[in-house]
């Protein structure tokens, strides 16, 4: 199970946390692992099964 980093990304800017979607984009891999990444989602109040890729493995 993977998340598309602009999935993230568009999430925070809609809650206009500008800086973290910035942070985000430069810092992250294209397709997140949320499991090993959960710590930070948690951080970023982010639900990982509201933002995994339909089509992800």
């Amino acid at each position: 199970m993977r998340i598309a980093r602009d999935r993230i990304v568009t999430a925070l800017r809609d809650r206009g946390q500008q800086a973290r979607a910035d942070w985000v984009e430069r810092e992250l891999p294209e397709h997140v692992d949320p499991a090993k990444h959960s710590g930070l989602l948690a951080t970023l109040h982010l639900n990982p099964a509201d933002l995994v890729d339909a089509s992800s493995p």
